[in-house]
Order: structure tokens, then sequence, then C-alpha cells
């Protein structure tokens, strides 16, 4: 017997693909797998043989995380935000996903929701029983929520809790929030929290990143971790950095950590730890050019008199919207595309788009990262040629998608 609560939810769309991929691949289908976000490189060497020197620690560590680690987390984050953290401000969790859901739990309100929203924040919602309120946003405002967008959903009932989750650079549409002072002045008057998922931030293609937590430290929770800029997915290490004003949330994870996941794996923690106190800036930085040319790549390749598409700004995605009418909804679309072509995308309406939208969540991954960095590590600059030598299938399903879109 089901609980009526989960009998709805489906796996999630984005691992739902990787497997899907995966299946076509085994059955000796070349498949462009622009669906599945994951990072394309290898982990940094240095943090690789800080797991291999750990392997040895099989100890429950404490619930929050090692003390070590979070202590270099909050060094990192305060220089970074240009704010005062300490060791008890941070969280260690097993992927920043898991913390997510904890805060879902515990939170008593509405959670608001602008759209796209990456594909678990609404079935978390739903399983923390909290009503959910979605904006819709726009291509022109980079796909992120206007302060009057936010105030009108609190003004319907001032007397709630509200929860915002503000996702940027953002998953699913590559762009970065721009209107921060005009969100965290609404945070401030209505005492709105907000959850910012910063797992992308370190892949800002330009320099100078701006997190809401430099307009309003004391209302956000930011939210973070290897997966992304560090090419750990594998490895589930993610952290929450919770201000003091908001240590009674920090206190409550805390408890349910203790009755879920107890502590994360003890060989993980100690490598995390040579991951935030080392300087890996040269790798960080490796990792966005490359990503940035073959994100720009995908864009100017891409765009047309038949499909709409903002130029990525950081991550791995960009969300291209297809001008036709051949289909009755965003699935049916990337369903054909992936029979025709071979290309995989995935739909719109797992982002919390309507459906009837054709828009497309594009991951420009499918790539040899490690090959890729090591043989334009002391270039400036990447151009089209190293492209079509060190990203062939990005290249060829580009051009796979530019052909099919012209001929529906």
């Amino acid at each position: 017997m089901l609980k009526n609560i989960v009998k709805d939810l489906e796996p999630s769309s984005t691992l739902k693909i990787n497997e899907t991929s995966r299946e076509l691949e085994n059955k000796g289908e070349k498949i462009f797998k622009f669906g599945f976000g994951q990072s394309p490189f290898q982990v940094p060497l240095d943090v690789i043989n800080e797991l291999k020197n750990n392997a040895f620690q099989n100890n429950y560590l404490p619930m929050q995380g090692l003390k070590d680690l979070r202590e270099v987390v909050a060094k990192y984050t305060s220089v970074k935000k240009d704010y005062n953290y300490n060791s008890g401000n941070v969280i260690i969790g097993p992927g920043s996903k898991e913390l997510m859901f904890l805060l879902h739990v515990l939170f008593d309100g509405d959670i608001i929701l602008p759209i796209p929203s990456w594909v678990s924040y609404a079935p978390q919602a739903i399983l923390g029983r909290n009503k959910i309120q979605t904006i819709e946003t726009a291509r022109e405002n980079n796909w992120f929520p206007t302060g009057k967008e936010i105030e009108k959903i609190i003004l319907k009932d001032k007397s709630k809790n509200y929860l915002l989750f503000l996702n940027s650079p953002n998953n699913p549409s590559g762009q970065i929030c721009e209107n921060l002072k005009e969100i965290s002045e609404i945070a401030k008057k209505y005492s709105l929290i907000i959850l910012s998922d910063e797992i992308y931030s370190e892949l800002s293609f330009e320099d100078g990143f701006k997190s809401i937590s430099s307009f309003c430290p004391e209302k956000t929770i930011i939210s973070t971790g290897l997966s992304k800029w560090c090419a750990a997915g594998g490895w589930r290490l993610g952290y929450f950095i919770i201000p003091e004003s908001l240590n009674y949330l920090r206190d409550t994870i805390n408890v349910l950590a203790s009755e879920t996941f107890s502590s994360v794996s003890a060989p993980i923690q100690y490598a995390a730890i040579k991951a935030y106190s080392e300087d890996h800036s040269e790798y960080i930085n490796d990792s966005k050019k490359i990503l940035k040319a073959v994100g720009n790549y995908v864009y100017e390749n891409l765009k047309s008199n038949k499909i709409l598409v903002n130029k990525p700004q950081g991550g791995f995605y960009l969300m291209p919207e297809f001008l036709n009418k051949s289909f009755s909804n965003s699935e049916e679309m990337c369903d054909d595309l992936l029979k025709k072509t071979r290309v995989a995308l995935l739909p719109g309406k797992d982002f919390g788009f309507d459906k009837k939208r054709m828009l497309a969540r594009l991951s420009f991954t499918d790539f040899n990262g490690k090959k890729f960095m090591n043989e334009t590590k002391n270039l400036k600059e990447i151009n089209n040629h190293l492209i079509l030598k060190f990203a062939p299938k990005i290249v060829e399903g580009v051009d796979k998608l530019k052909k099919w879109s012209e001929s529906i």
C-alpha cells in the first residue's frame, strides 16, 4: 500500500534520462547525451589522492560534519562572500539535495518556486507537505522573478511563512540572476527566507559572481557542494551555510540528519578538506574556459528564427525554445527528437513550464573533459577547431538538432 502523497511521484527526470541514454548506448546506439547534467572533468588529483589516503577512516563523524571540514568551508565562504561565517554555520550533507529535502520537511509555510526550477524542488516540497507558489518568469529577465512578482504572492497572505528557492547560475536555463538587490529588499521587508542554490556558482563564466547573500545574509541559506566545480557528483558531498539568525533551522536539520543519514562518508569528508583548503583556481578556470567556449558554440549554432535561446552565463546548460506547432507538448517533442536523431534533451515541463511550450533543457557536457583540459591547459582561447577535435559529439549533436528543428 502506498501513501497518497507519493502515488503520483515519478523518478527524477534528470536521472531517468541518464538511465535511458545508458540503456540505448548498451544496445550499441550512438546517443548524444544532452539530457543529463554532469561535469565532464576529472576530480583534481590532489583531492583524489586525499580520498585514497583516508580510505582507512571508518568512524562515524559528527552529524553536522567533520569540524575541520566545516572550518575550511566557513573560511572559504567568508572570503568569497565578504561575510563572517564560522564552523557552526555549516552543515555537511550527502549532497545538497538531501539537505534541501530535510529543509522542506521541517519548514512550515509556502514554497515560492520560480519557473523554471530544478526538477527536484517541487517533488520535495510535496513530500514536505508544503504548498507551492510558482512564478512564471521571462526570458527578458534571464528567467528569474522580479521583486514585485514575489511581493504579489506574499501580499495574498502575509501571515504565512515563505521560503524562496533561488538558483543562480540556473539549472535549466544557464542564466545568472541580475536583480538580487530588489529581491533582497522584499526578503527584508517580509522576513522572507531564501534558499540560494549556488551549486554552479564556481562555474560562472564571468568573474565577480554575486550571491543574494551579499545583500541579505541574515535571510539567506547558501547551498552548494563538490559535485559541479570539483566534478565529484558521485561522491555525494554538499553543504548548507546557515546564518546565526536562522540557527533554529540549523538545529532542526541536525536533528533530522541524526535520524536519516547519520553522517556523511568519512573518507569523502577528509578529502573535501583538501578541496576547500588548497588553491584550485587554475583547475576551476580551465573548467570555465572550456564550458564557456562549448556553451557559446552551441548557442551560436542553435539560435535562429526557429529557436529562441539566451547565451549561457554559467554551468552546463542552455534552454532553447522551439518555435513550431508540430507537437502537442514538450515531452512529445523530445521523444520525437530522440527517436529521429538520438539527441537526448529534457522537456521544459519537467522544470515547471506549461507542457504546451516547446522548451527544453540542453546540457553541453557530452565530451571527454579530462582530455580536453589536458590538451588546452596553456591556451588562452578555445576556438571552434578545438571544440570539433575534443568535443565532436557536441558538434555533431548540435548539427543534428538544428537540422531537425528546420525540418519540423
